[in-house]
């Protein structure tokens, strides 16, 4: 009986790791706002990372949090690097292509807890009196986040930090 226990339970475990194999090698998270600001207003708190404190979902996760800026000040260049408790990790961002109230694009580097390189892109587009915001991550998706998808959705993770993060951004631009 024993025997056919552990049989069932390698077969499941075989299972789990070929079905995570088929994952899809690359991971998209996007989510979208509409704020009642021209892109001219919102870009500034994009593009400078100094600006990110008024609303970035993980800037309050850790008041001790410890920042390094370097680089150009803001816009293509801008480096901004953090290290933090659990809840925020250590990584490091820098701006590699911004088009002024258009589009940033930032290289994005986890160091801790789990090391991982993708990109972030900010794509702002004028409706009207106002502007769609559409921030999306995306990058590889290794063995171990495939793994781990089929536990928990990256967009469900992350989603909800971005959702909290452009309505951070919309108070904040339309002030």
């Amino acid at each position: 009986m024993l025997k056919k226990f552990a049989l069932v339970i390698a077969v499941a475990i075989v299972a789990l790791l070929v079905f995570a194999w088929t994952k899809p090698n690359t991971f998209r998270v996007e989510r979208t706002a509409r704020i009642d600001a021209p892109a001219e207003k919102i870009y500034p708190f994009i593009e400078d990372f100094h600006r990110w404190g008024a609303w970035s979902p993980w800037e309050k996760l850790d008041p001790a949090m410890q920042r390094t800026f370097s680089g150009a000040p803001h816009g293509t260049g801008a480096v901004y690097a953090w290290a933090g408790n659990k809840n925020v990790g250590q990584g490091r961002m820098e701006i590699a292509d911004a088009v002024p109230s258009s589009r940033v694009t930032i290289n994005l580097d986890f160091l801790e807890p789990f090391e991982s390189h993708n990109t972030t892109e900010f794509l702002l587009e004028p409706q009207g009196n106002g502007t769609k915001v559409i921030w999306a991550m995306y990058g590889p998706n290794t063995y171990m986040g495939k793994l781990m998808s089929v536990f928990a959705s990256m967009d469900k993770m992350i989603g909800k930090d971005f959702e909290k993060g452009l309505t951070n951004l919309k108070a904040a631009a339309e002030q």
